[in-house]
């Protein structure tokens, strides 16, 4: 099992992962919180209808596109980008589309091959919620997090750069 840190600690995973391509019977039939592929939830979206959209999360793979979900997005506590390879950056811009043009304000999850290495970046692009590698020491990420005390450029967890914050 993974090491869930949110909220800059570890915590338990209260949420379970539906594969790509569930029917909608398995998202109907499925109980708890469950988090459900962004194109999974749009083809099904009627017959999830009358769960609760606090049980309900999405996650997108990388080569998914935010605007599919919108607007929508403000209805899910929680919306989880999947890094297939930490190699691939594009799940960065996904998690900086939902918090800045959709103004997403609620649980934003890093899942998938997510690093030490990666976790103070994914941060600043608004990433509150990280599901570390099963191979990787969760105190390491709990220090990377807080690697640099200041950073130059602005990002979603410091719209001010630099400069202007020096000028104030």
């Amino acid at each position: 099992m993974a090491h869930l840190i949110k909220q800059s600690a570890v915590q338990a995973d209260e949420w379970s992962q539906l594969a790509r391509g569930a029917d909608a019977e398995a998202l109907t039939s499925a109980t708890g919180k469950i988090l459900v592929h962004v194109g999974d939830w749009l083809q099904h979206a009627a017959s999830l209808a009358d769960k609760d959209t606090q049980q309900i999360g999405i996650w997108f793979d990388s080569d998914d596109e935010p605007e599919h979900l919108g607007e929508n997005c403000q209805r899910f506590a929680l919306i989880a980008v999947n890094f297939p390879a930490f190699t691939d950056g594009r799940g960065y811009s996904i998690g900086r589309l939902i918090r800045e043009r959709y103004r997403y304000q609620g649980e934003l999850r890093a899942i998938g091959d997510v690093l030490v290495d990666q976790v103070f970046f994914m941060k600043r692009c608004g990433f509150d919620a990280f599901a570390l590698r099963e191979d990787k020491r969760v105190e390491a990420a709990l220090d990377a997090l807080k690697a640099f005390s200041q950073t130059y450029q602005g990002a979603v967890d410091n719209p001010i750069p630099l400069f202007r914050r020096r000028l104030s």
